[in-house]
């Protein structure tokens, strides 16, 4: 009875502390604003991909292996805990040996992972110690950052070791009559131990301060967690079952920016009754951690500080100030420093701080290309461009603090609808000796075109890249495209606005183009451009904008493996070509295999970068960057994209965003190789392939 009420105490003690923790920090999550989620079906199969399968993990395979093992490991052990726990309670003994061989099997498991965690903690360690990983450092990462993963790394191995002892012997005291199969504990035991007679004192004192360090351990760990970055060995789960849940692309909607829009565009609107319920909007975008979701707050708690997000960031990469485990670390600290005032005297608080400016810089927010690339890496599901974004939404809808080549950009969109000064009237000068079909005298004709092709600011202005687009016009006329395109009628899509921070022209610009598209019943779109293809596909349906959408990648693609197209590639006989994926088309949608397909259909060998696919590097382009000087640092991210790319020893660079042409290109000369190596287009390359 002594055992079970000092094992009482020793629960209730530790679940007081723990319930107390998780109150408080319940508390925080309160004073952040809502997070819609729903689709339970899909989320439970993402948990089960990402969290428990841990797929993220293994895209570094070696660690991500360990790592794994640790992981299922710790399920496999939570068992044992349990039943710990209702025997501390009850004064049993190996309670759930009534399972009979699943049990043995269980032990066996546990026994084994014991081992297996141990080792894989050691090597953990060492790496930390010893190694100079480069992602475990970083402005963000202080001292204390280290001592805690240390000190975690620490209490696990001692509760492995534990757990192991307490096994050893408890064999070692039954030999005749134990219950389970503990393989690594029997070995210690048969090969190291003497021979004790069963039942000896001496073993049973063993196993019980074994068993007793292993059951105290947890308590400890369990309440050191909340506080340190193994938080996430609570959180990763329910944090990845609350991720989201659409394409990385796509940034999440602001209807208090719709409600502005339709009233500036209607307004009668003004005078609408607030729906029941509505709250006003203090500001918009985030300042200070009241603004941010309650799902940002839970990706700071479950950050795991292990920096791949910020290892892969092309900013950062580059030497710039831009660690995306930095925002995330930021948010948590932030919270803690003013959410105890919060509680006391309610969100209106103030300590003259604020999230942005006195632990996140605008230079940090304005380095950013929203390459997702952060996201892709995260092992959690933790998505900082969303949150970057919101950031950015405030310092220019709020403060109109945003970098001045950017403000030249929203006037432009405004005035002429792209982001340069030229005119809308010269929408179609791209199309000079070319026949081009538009919508209005289809319309007129009382005609209705298959696909709407979608020309694109950068298609209809960009010097280089209106080659581009006379070439892919050149393959649908080739090929008999039932198609029309919009001439002066069409405006800028407002990607650039919205990952800029502009939600409010963002806005403006996709309803007044989905007023246009669904005026002409348009259906399908074509377009060159991944990131008008990403918001067509992506961000419009929130306006009433629902098409079937093809990037030209996957157009060729169809043709191709439909015998439509025939290329015969001669030109490029002997010469080798890489492709460089787009973020917004392999990220950002997952779309990397229609590019490379075409590609195969020249008869040109084919190298890869050494960051391909989902790991490729971004140009640099993304976010508003090609508009604005970049922010200082070791080089720029074309220049070290243009790099890599050269490596390969290729002779053409393979694009298939306007974006990326622009930098590539700008890569090659900078270089110094516009002699030896070529920058095209996907379309290019295929149309050059044809008998036109």
């Amino acid at each position: 009875m002594i055992k079970q009420i000092l094992f009482l105490i020793s629960l209730l003690l530790t679940l007081g502390v723990f319930f107390w923790t998780i109150r408080r920090l319940y508390a925080y999550l309160k004073l952040t604003k809502p997070f819609p989620i729903g689709d339970y079906g899909k989320r439970f199969a993402m948990m089960m991909e990402v969290a428990i399968g841990q797929t993220k993990i293994f895209r570094f395979p070696f660690v991500g292996f360990l790592h794994a093992l640790v992981f299922w490991g710790f399920l496999v052990i939570l068992v044992g805990s349990i039943e710990m726990i209702i025997d501390g309670l009850f004064g049993t003994d190996r309670i759930l040996s009534f399972l009979g061989i699943f049990y043995d099997i269980l032990m066996a498991s546990g026994d084994v992972f014991a081992f297996i965690i141990a080792i894989s903690i050691l090597v953990f360690l060492a790496r930390r110690l010893f190694l100079n990983v480069k992602r475990f450092s970083g402005i963000e990462m202080k001292h204390v950052s280290h001592m805690d993963a240390n000190i975690a790394l620490t209490l696990i191995f001692l509760l492995m070791v534990s757990l192991l002892g307490m096994n050893v012997f408890y064999y070692a005291g039954h030999l005749a009559n134990y219950e389970g199969y503990f393989p690594v504990s029997m070995f210690i035991v048969d090969s190291f131990l003497p021979a004790q007679p069963t039942g000896s004192e001496a073993v049973h004192i063993q196993h019980e301060i074994y068993w007793w360090s292993h059951i105290l351990l947890i308590f400890i760990f369990a309440n050191i967690l909340p506080y340190s970055k193994h938080f996430h060995v609570f959180m990763s789960v329910p944090n990845v079952f609350l991720s989201r849940l659409e394409p990385l692309g796509q940034l999440y909607n602001m209807p208090e920016i719709t409600k502005e829009v339709k009233m500036m565009m209607d307004p009668n609107a003004a005078f609408a009754e607030p729906a029941e319920g509505e709250e006003e909007v203090s500001r918009f975008g985030v300042k200070d951690v009241e603004d941010v979701t309650w799902k940002n707050y839970l990706d700071a708690l479950t950050c795991t500080e292990c920096g791949r997000c910020t290892s892969v960031c092309p900013a950062n990469i580059t030497g710039k100030k831009l660690s995306p485990r930095k925002i995330i670390m930021d948010v948590r600290a932030r919270m803690k420093e003013k959410g105890p005032g919060m509680l006391k005297t309610g969100k209106s608080f103030d300590d003259q701080k604020s999230l942005i400016n006195d632990y996140i810089s605008p230079e940090e927010l304005w380095a950013c290309t929203t390459c997702n690339a952060c996201a892709q890496e995260c092992p959690v599901n933790i998505n900082h461009p969303s949150l970057i974004v919101d950031l950015r939404r405030y310092l220019v809808m709020e403060e109109s603090a945003g970098p001045g080549e950017l403000n030249t950009v929203f006037t432009n969109i405004e005035n002429n609808g792209a982001p340069w000064q030229f005119s809308q009237e010269d929408r179609m000068l791209w199309s000079e000796g070319l026949e081009v079909p538009l919508m209005a005298d289809k319309l007129a004709a009382g005609e209705k075109p298959e696909y709407l092709f979608w020309v694109g600011s950068a298609g209809a202005f960009d010097d280089r890249y209106k080659k581009v687009t006379r070439e892919f016009v050149k393959i649908l006329n080739h090929l008999r495209i039932d198609y029309a395109v919009l001439g002066t009628e069409e405006t800028d899509s407002g990607d650039v606005a919205r990952r800029a921070g502009n939600e409010m022209l963002f806005q403006m610009q996709a309803m007044m183009n989905v007023e246009i598209l669904n005026g002409y019943e348009v259906k399908k779109i074509i377009t060159c451009d991944p990131h008008d293809f990403n918001t067509f596909i992506n961000e419009y349906p929130d306006f009433d904008g629902k098409y079937e959408v093809i990037h030209h990648s996957q157009f060729l693609q169809q043709m191709i493996s439909g015998g439509k197209l025939k290329l015969n590639g001669e030109s490029f006989n002997g010469q080798k070509i890489t492709f460089h994926d787009p973020c917004y088309l392999g990220r950002g949608n997952g779309e990397y295999n229609a590019p490379r397909d075409v590609l195969n259909a020249l008869p040109a060998p084919k190298v890869e970068m050494k960051r391909n696919k989902s790991f490729a590097l971004c140009c640099g382009a993304g976010g508003g960057q090609m508009f604005k000087e970049a922010e200082k640092g070791d080089k720029e991210v074309f220049i070290e994209r243009t790099e890599e790319a050269l490596e390969t020893g290729a002779d053409i660079i393979c694009t298939a965003c306007p974006f990326c042409m622009v930098m590539m290109t700008d890569g090659i000369k900078y270089k110094n190789k516009e002699e030896e190596v070529k920058n095209y287009d996907l379309a290019e390359l295929v149309s050059m392939s044809l008998d036109l």
